[in-house]
């Protein structure tokens, strides 16, 4: 049976559409309103809510943290000081991306690690002899993302901490009595923070905050309407834009944190007092270079809006996302080389836009491919132009 998260009674009492899915075992919502635009342009006008409770959060703790982090995730911990919060990823030995998370330093030998999928049994089978704590605190942790452009205007009556966090920055404050882990992180690719609270103190905060965001059009938001602003973020996406290494068939469904554009986490990887795991793959990877690049596409409008016409159909712009294998092709040759992994039409970009990896060839900015497109059982081929990512970054996500 699904489980529900600490803010169900409140998300199952807005939820219009009776909607649920599933994730990591915990029911949550595609879409609260009967238009997830709705929930959409509240984020990126606006704020959204969006429960993030199912993650699964590890606390790591103890005088050799530092150093077992060091040595575990591809991105150097050592560069995060406590009040920071990171992006970062681990890999196998072979140098393939295991998963990808946000990890907050709360304090010099204290760490909170979010990640999608369970790593539990993998990061207590790496501890050896590091005097570290490893715990799982997921269920005992409520957590919640605010985001968008009026989120730190409304945030700031409940907590003046706020006013001078910037990006990826962290802080302990509380909103009324509850204590609060505040990050400015989020998914969304917009001015957002992350809240994180012991769970017995949940609806508590949620009543605050939405009482706060009187008159502000804040709404909660779904996965849906996530996907759309992710997408628009550039962010990737576990089992959409790559695969863990540790449930791939072949090194062919496998990506490397250089195919995945990941190369400006390792500034530093030449000094051997971190030789953290995949570490020597990687480097060899540097020399030979990666077998594929990954790449924001744009596709030509003119092209899109005059073949669907002279097929007979109004041009489709379906903002809905899609997060599936869809071939790319040479020009000239129609040779196969490369692949999106998430596609959507953007309401804020207003073009059809897709997350891709390609041919280091076709990497660089402004080179075309062909775009398979199916009309009326055939198979047709539209322009994509490569372009830089994110597609949609306003000024006042770090601002």
């Amino acid at each position: 049976m699904a489980r529900t998260t600490p803010f169900y009674p409140r998300t199952n009492a807005l939820n219009e559409t009776g909607l649920w899915a599933h994730w990591a075992d915990y029911l949550s919502a595609p879409q609260y309103f009967h238009s997830e635009k709705h929930e959409y342009f509240a984020v990126r006008t606006a704020a959204g809510v969006y429960d993030t409770s199912p993650l699964y959060k590890y606390r790591i703790r103890g005088e050799d943290a530092e150093n077992f982090l060091s040595g575990v995730l591809a991105r150097d911990i050592r560069t995060c000081r406590p009040g920071q919060a990171q992006y970062t990823l681990w890999c196998d030995d072979d140098g393939f991306v295991i998963e990808d998370g946000v990890i907050v330093r709360t304090a010099q030998n204290d760490f909170l690690l979010t990640a999608a999928e369970p790593n539990l049994a993998y990061l207590q089978s790496l501890a050896g002899r590091w005097r570290v704590e490893i715990d799982d605190v997921s269920e005992g942790i409520a957590s919640l993302a605010f985001q968008g452009p009026r989120s730190r205007e409304i945030l700031k009556k409940l907590t003046p901490d706020v006013e001078g966090l910037d990006y990826f920055d962290a802080i302990e404050t509380k909103i009324d009595r509850t204590p609060i882990t505040l990050s400015r992180t989020g998914f969304t690719g917009d001015l957002g923070y992350e809240l994180w609270m012991p769970e017995d103190g949940a609806l508590d905060v949620w009543d605050t905050l939405f009482e706060a965001s009187e008159g502000h059009h804040v709404v909660p938001f779904g996965e849906t309407a996530l996907l759309m602003t992710r997408i628009e973020a550039g962010l990737l996406l576990i089992d959409a834009d790559f695969s863990p290494s540790r449930y791939a068939w072949t090194d062919a469904q496998k990506s490397t944190p250089l195919e995945l554009g990941m190369a400006w986490m390792f500034r530093g990887i030449t000094d051997d007092t971190r030789p953290f795991i995949g570490r020597n793959a990687i480097l060899e990877e540097q020399e030979r270079g990666p077998r594929r690049k990954l790449v924001g596409l744009e596709l030509d409008w003119r092209e899109w809006d005059d073949l669907y016409r002279s097929n007979g159909h109004s041009p489709p712009k379906d903002h809905t996302p899609v997060s599936e294998e869809l071939i790319l092709y040479d020009k000239e040759t129609h040779a196969n080389v490369g692949f999106v992994t998430s596609y959507m039409y953007s309401p804020m970009v207003q073009r059809h836009i897709a997350i891709a990896q390609v041919e280091p060839r076709f990497a660089p900015i402004g080179s075309e491919v062909d775009f398979e497109v199916g009309i009326d059982h055939q198979l047709h081929y539209i322009t994509a132009r490569v372009t830089r990512m994110p597609f949609y970054n306003p000024p006042h996500k770090t601002a």
